[in-house]
């Protein structure tokens, strides 16, 4: 392969002359200035190959409208790792009525536990316990009532903590087992293949909750989340925002 290169350097020219037209002194000299290169590549049947540098892409620019839409949203959910130009649509957060069973079994043990505490002059003495004991009882009634007023805070906590984020750009679930167990599980809208509702039973009709399931393309990863408020209403919206992302349009808030 053979390269020239071709480059151009000027002699310094004068700048004054004497009266027999001689010249004084010559320009001083200056630093180069950069010059136009031409490279000549030849190919294997010595045709010439030209080489020029790859463009940068242009990236569409943020409109105010979606900036401020995102700065808002990372100010409501910094835990949420978003992309520059990704802003919430729709947060979708479990029905109430799954809190009744943590709430209704920390209720009634509460109860249990305080009836003993108001009635253990009539328990000692069917058990013919000392007197003295009656302080260490007392003790381990309040610890029990702790106990369980601790669970069915952590209970309902842990209830409240898994939610399920619509963005304009993807789909992110926040599932939450325990104290300590936390996965957050995102998926783009172009991957979602089918959405989808189910309500069952009684109770799910009377009081509109019910589970909400996602499909991807490819691996067939199924996505679900059960005690969905009003799921039918959900679904729309996201098989809305699906179609508008896949079709290259804004995604719209219904």
């Amino acid at each position: 392969m053979n390269s020239q290169r071709l480059q151009r350097n000027d002699p310094p020219r004068p700048v004054a002359y004497d009266v027999d037209g001689n010249p004084l002194y010559a320009e001083p000299p200056t630093a180069p200035r950069a010059s136009s290169t031409l490279y000549d590549v030849s190919g294997k049947e010595g045709a010439p190959h030209y080489h020029a540098p790859r463009p940068e892409a242009n990236l569409p620019r943020m409109s105010s409208e979606v900036r401020r839409r995102h700065d808002e949203s990372v100010m409501a959910f910094p835990n949420l790792n978003l992309s520059e130009q990704e802003y919430i649509i729709s947060v979708v957060r479990r029905h109430p009525i799954g809190m009744l069973p943590a709430i209704v079994m920390s209720t009634l043990m509460t109860s249990i536990v305080l009836a003993l505490m108001f009635n253990y002059d009539y328990i000692f003495d069917l058990l013919h316990l000392p007197a003295s004991a009656s302080g260490s009882f007392m003790l381990l009634c309040m610890a029990l009532i702790l106990a369980f007023v601790l669970g069915g805070y952590v209970s309902v906590w842990v209830y409240t903590r898994n939610m399920f984020y619509l963005t304009n750009e993807s789909v992110i679930q926040e599932i939450q087992t325990s104290i300590f167990s936390h996965t957050e599980q995102t998926v783009s809208l172009m991957n979602i293949e089918d959405a989808s509702y189910n309500q069952r039973g009684v109770l799910q009709a009377m009081f509109n909750y019910g589970s909400i399931r996602l499909s991807t393309e490819g691996d067939e990863t199924t996505y679900r989340f059960s005690f969905v408020a009003n799921p039918k209403q959900e679904i729309a919206t996201l098989n809305n925002a699906v179609e508008d992302f896949k079709n290259g349009r804004p995604v719209a808030d219904d």
